[in-house]
């Protein structure tokens, strides 16, 4: 720039830009700091602050570039990020352009991996309320692997050994690369939409956690969550551990042990169903034996033996009965004319007849009423006077008190 020269800011601006492009430490660069500020704007744009205790670096991320991100940033975190620094000439601030972003430390297919984990566990897709029994003898088992697989194979054959009597789908998709989690989904959907099986093995063989990360992506596993028909999870070898499997009804270690999950064994069966009928046909021969016993008891009793000697003491034990009804009868109906007898007692006791017969008579007044008082009758009525034997008419020509 010359000397002296007034220049405008833009051009300042412009120039340190230049200056700054033209430094080839600058043009692809790794940053290690604590993401600060980050915030992710409707146009895709990812814009944040990568900070240290000594100094803070403004920094963006653009769509292409953050589309790419395995894993979801979060402020606090220690990240390294790759880019180039230059001026941004509208604020007259250098940032960073970051092209990667990489947790510091750890992978970002690990870091991607727990936040998943952590995302689904606090919706409850890993709830054991939510795990759907297996089918005890399955009819149909539907495989959603690869085709091209050891694994599909080594299924197919542990299922004939096992348990011949199952029929094996077999719903070839991609289970590595960008493409694979849609077919699985898809497979998944198909398999329900259409009611092929009763049981659901999806899988592959071991690899590296890229190799897996099909299963680790977040539609397989809501597409897992959301099957009517009961899925086991058999990825990787036995320490490998997938999203898929804390989704699924089961996770078997290998997709063999997948298979010898899904179905019974038929030799045991067969054993089981063996032994079964050596149990059944013992418990018959037992209960035709105590019946044989009972039936020989029963054929020593005495009634068995001379039933007409069973029919005299019926006989016996019936006159008997007899004769105790009877005295019962006899004793109930003495007892019924004694309560008569006192009950006709009392009431010829209280009849007024009684009364008549010693001398006393009944006044009745015209209206037929029992005359207790003289203020019931007037001079001139006419009463009636009954008698022990015999009634008066009467007049009444005096009254008194």
């Amino acid at each position: 720039m010359q000397t002296g020269r007034i220049y405008e800011v833009s051009e300042v601006n412009e120039h340190i830009k230049a200056l700054l492009d033209e430094d080839a430490a600058l043009a692809g660069i790794f940053v290690r700091g604590e993401l600060s500020n980050y915030k992710i704007y409707p146009s895709g744009h990812h814009y944040f602050t990568l900070k240290d205790p000594e100094g803070t670096l403004r920094s963006v991320m653009f769509k292409s570039a953050a589309s790419k991100l395995r894993f979801r940033p979060e402020n606090g975190m220690k990240v390294i990020a790759f880019g180039r620094i230059t001026v941004f000439p509208r604020d007259g601030q250098y940032q960073l352009y970051c092209n990667e972003l990489t947790p510091d430390g750890v992978g970002d297919l690990h870091v991607a991996f727990e936040q998943l984990k952590e995302k689904l566990f606090k919706e409850g897709l890993f709830d054991q309320q939510h795990k759907k029994p297996l089918p005890a003898y399955p009819e149909r088992i539907a495989l959603i692997t690869s085709s091209a697989g050891a694994a599909v194979r080594d299924m197919i054959r542990v299922l004939g050994k096992r348990y011949p009597l199952a029929k094996v789908i077999v719903l070839p998709v991609r289970v590595q690369g960008e493409e694979a989690p849609p077919e699985i989904c898809g497979a998944l959907r198909y398999v329900n939409q259409w009611k092929l099986a009763d049981l659901i093995i999806t899988g592959r063989g071991g690899g590296s956690i890229e190799d897996l990360w099909a299963f680790n992506d977040e539609r397989v596993a809501r597409a897992i969550f959301a099957s009517g028909i009961p899925v086991i999870s058999a990825v990787g070898h036995e320490p490998d551990v997938t999203i898929s499997d804390f989704v699924a009804d089961l996770r078997a270690a290998t997709p063999s042990n997948g298979a010898e999950l899904a179905v019974p064994d038929m030799a045991e069966l067969q054993i089981r169903l063996r032994n079964m009928e050596t149990r059944a046909a013992q418990a018959l021969d037992r209960k035709i034996k105590l019946g044989r016993e009972r039936l020989e008891r029963l054929r020593q009793t005495r009634s068995m033996l001379s039933p007409l000697n069973y029919i005299q003491d019926r006989r016996m034990v019936l006159d008997f009965d007899q004769e105790r009804l009877a005295n019962a009868m006899r004793n109930a109906v003495h007892g019924h004319r004694e309560h008569y007898g006192r009950l006709a007692a009392a009431l010829d006791a209280l009849s007024p007849l009684k009364v008549l017969g010693r001398g006393y008579s009944i006044a009745r007044g015209p209206a037929g009423e029992i005359l207790k008082e003289y203020t019931q009758v007037h001079e001139g009525d006419t009463i009636t006077v009954t008698l022990q034997r015999g009634r008066l008419g009467c007049t009444v020509t005096e009254r008194k008190k």
